[in-house]
């Protein structure tokens, strides 16, 4: 069974080439990647230089395991920490996806504590609406209950909060709502006891490119600083230019502890996902003689050699900086297809990572029954149409259709993109 509703029920897809933004079909079929497939893709498909130094680590290095440098390693990791992370964040550990990154650095805080001698300080918080990732930890840490049917039973029970949903938040102050539900959720729990707390600093598919409101996380970083609660910035989808800055958390004056880049650092070419974390973090754990254990593929010499040469591209053609007026261009284009559609509540998001969420009633803001898969049925009808959409939500936030195109997209594409959506929602939610 696929958890991509598009696909449920009917034939898999398959892809034989993809180059630019375009997705090749073995039926010859041509399909607009509107989504970088799940919000990967940034230097867009079938770059053959990065191909070419794949290649080029695979014959030179092969396996090496991960605690031995190799050039690949080593370059990348300069590149990371001269170019890309903030500078106090010079300590890097690499896994091979996001799953395994967000769990490493739930393991980083809990050890950064451990070595202050207190150990009592082990819980993470997490919020609800979220997604981490498919581990059993990452899925009992993270707000996507429709990922967690047939184990929820099984998973460990983490302190949760409210993520910002601004379109169902009834507050006549949502900032003031959002921090103090957060920091109500840490009293309750007390604060010493608390590690972490693990959030997206845009909320991914799971809530469809939701946006905290302004003063949101300078406010929660200033409560977690105060009881050295440390922040998990998840990365995994908006880091490495996907929202308009380097990454995601940018947009508000705060630094996380430790930040986990992953999914675009390759930009699809490789899997690899970057954890860094504080000096200040790093160092507790050296002086203490904790180490932080590697998985098998960590750091695998070819996938760094891969993401080296994505961020080296994204830099020489100057792509973070397209991000944001292509954003905002696309963002009017939505907004001029459905910012009076009956069955659009929101279109929302930051840079290429936007989305819009369906509802029964616009005025009321009913969603439609989750059986009736709306949100499936409009991917699945524009994909006949030849553009594919990341259907995204969590079971609480539902209907969400996520667009998260390549860096490289122009403004044509754009425009089709919006047309393709915006016939797809009016065949699906009003005939």
């Amino acid at each position: 069974m696929s958890a991509w509703p598009y696909i449920h029920n009917q034939h898999v897809k398959t892809i034989v080439r993809s180059d630019g933004c375009y997705l090749y079909q073995d039926d010859g079929k041509r399909l607009l990647d509107a989504c970088g497939g799940a919000i990967v893709t940034n230097i867009g498909h079938g770059r053959r230089e990065v191909a070419e130094v794949v290649a080029e680590s695979t014959l030179n290095t092969g396996y090496v395991i991960p605690p031995w440098l190799t050039p690949e390693r080593a370059a990348l990791v300069e590149r990371l920490t001269r170019d890309w992370f903030p500078p106090e964040m010079s300590h890097i550990h690499t896994t091979c996806g996001g799953s395994e990154g967000n769990e490493a650095a739930m393991k980083i805080a809990v050890q950064y504590h451990a070595a202050q001698g207190k150990p009592e300080k082990c819980k993470i918080v997490g919020r609800n609406v979220s997604y981490h990732g498919t581990t059993i930890t990452t899925l009992a840490v993270g707000g996507h209950e429709s990922r967690k049917t047939g184990l929820k039973h099984a998973l460990q029970i983490h302190p949760s909060v409210e993520a910002p949903y601004m379109l169902r938040c009834e507050a006549s102050d949502p900032t003031d709502h959002y921090v103090q539900q957060f920091i109500d959720g840490v009293e309750k729990e007390d604060p010493t006891t608390v590690a972490a707390l693990i959030a997206e600093p845009i909320t991914g598919a799971s809530g469809g490119a939701l946006v905290p409101p302004d003063d949101y996380w300078e406010r929660v970083s200033a409560y977690c600083k105060e009881h050295d609660i440390l922040i998990i910035s998840d990365e995994v989808m908006t880091g490495y230019g996907r929202t308009g800055t380097r990454f995601g958390y940018q947009h508000w004056d705060f630094t996380p502890d430790i930040m986990v880049g992953g999914k675009g650092l390759a930009g699809g070419y490789a899997p690899i996902t970057a954890v860094g974390s504080t000096d200040r973090v790093a160092d507790q754990l050296a002086s203490a003689g904790f180490d932080v254990m590697f998985h098998t593929f960590s750091a695998h010499p070819a996938a760094c050699a891969a993401a080296d040469k994505v961020l080296q591209i994204l830099e020489e053609e100057d792509l973070v900086a397209q991000v944001a007026p292509k954003g905002e261009i696309l963002m009017k284009q939505l907004e001029g297809a459905f910012s009076n559609h009956p069955h659009v509540g929101e279109i929302r998001g930051k840079g290429l990572l936007q989305a819009i969420e369906l509802v029964a009633n616009r005025d009321t803001l009913d969603a439609y029954d989750s059986h009736e898969r709306i949100g499936g049925k409009v991917a699945n009808l524009a994909l006949e149409k030849g553009v594919c959409f990341y259907p995204g939500g969590n079971g609480i936030v539902k209907d969400v259709l996520v667009i998260g195109p390549p860096y490289t997209i122009n403004e044509e594409q754009i425009g089709d993109i919006v047309r393709t959506l915006s016939e797809a929602v009016d065949e699906v939610t009003l005939n």
